[in-house]
């Protein structure tokens, strides 16, 4: 059968109009975000879900090794935000006196909390121990032995987990529970008032527990990085250039060979208690 030119030249009009429209339709699902419609939306910071509330805050990690971001509002807190580049969401890092403290971490350990003791009852100095919930089991006479020096405890979750803070709440709350149930099985009527996270990797969902839970979010101001194990002159030369009034010192008792912290102990309380109060923080939030 013979097609009349004005059929052919609707045939080819109607194939271009075809081809035009398919491709449009392409360029058009291309500009539309992945995950439309399901709930979710992106950002810079990851990813957000439909059904989360404004008030409730995610963590979000951040850049590769830094501690999780927060997403969502939090109560101010007057307390500084970026200490030495860490967000602490609050967490208190002085004394908020001129009194000086000094923190020891990861203990009890049989080997050299005794020795922290023996020294800082030398200087009569007391101060504050952010003690682990396995070593508080194992050595509950180490907790009591704290105690009746005059020490404040604090809770430094229960097997010294940095990634603590990215969990769930109930994850969070459970974990510090356990911790100082762990405490108050060796002293019964120990306030542990403070607690701190471990690597200094704060959120804002573990400092909303802590506080939820009557304790203090505590965070420090000078840190010698005892914990690799630099040597005693190192770690004192540190400590004592760097402590100003209401700082507040991480040192650790625990979580390795802490010898040099010990030795260093001998340079640094003698030149801190000649020009400063050297005190535990006062064992009651209130």
């Amino acid at each position: 059968m013979r097609v009349s030119p004005t059929v052919r030249a609707l045939g080819i009009v109607t194939l271009v109009l075809t081809a035009l429209l398919g491709s449009a339709y392409g360029i058009g699902r291309s500009l539309v975000p992945d995950g439309l419609g399901s709930g979710v939306t992106t950002s810079a910071t990851g990813p957000h879900y439909g059904d989360q509330m404004p008030g409730e805050a995610e963590a979000v990690p951040s850049r590769s090794g830094d501690a999780p971001r927060r997403t969502g509002p939090k109560e101010p807190t007057g307390e500084p935000e970026i200490v030495d580049g860490v967000h602490t969401y609050g967490a208190r890092s002085t004394t908020g006196t001129s009194t000086v403290a000094l923190t020891f971490d990861d203990g009890p350990d049989p080997t050299y909390t005794p020795q922290v003791l023996a020294i800082l009852r030398e200087f009569h100095v007391t101060a504050t121990f952010c003690v682990v919930g396995e070593n508080a089991r194992n050595h509950p006479e180490l907790i009591r032995a704290i105690v009746a020096d005059g020490h404040t405890l604090c809770n430094h979750t229960w097997n010294h987990d940095v990634t603590l803070g990215a969990k769930s709440p109930d994850r969070i709350r459970a974990d510090l529970l356990r911790t100082t149930e762990a405490i108050r099985a060796a002293v019964p009527d120990a306030p542990v008032a403070y607690y701190r996270q471990p690597g200094g990797a704060w959120t804002y969902p573990v400092v909303k527990v802590a506080r939820e839970l009557g304790m203090i979010p505590l965070h420090w101001t000078v840190d010698p990085s005892d914990w690799r194990a630099p040597g005693a002159g190192r770690i004192a030369s540190t400590v004592t250039t760097g402590v100003e009034p209401g700082a507040v010192v991480l040192l650790h008792d625990a979580g390795g060979d802490r010898q040099g912290t010990v030795d260093a102990l001998y340079r640094i309380l003698p030149d801190l208690t000649s020009r400063f109060q050297v005190e535990a923080l006062p064992p009651e939030t209130t």
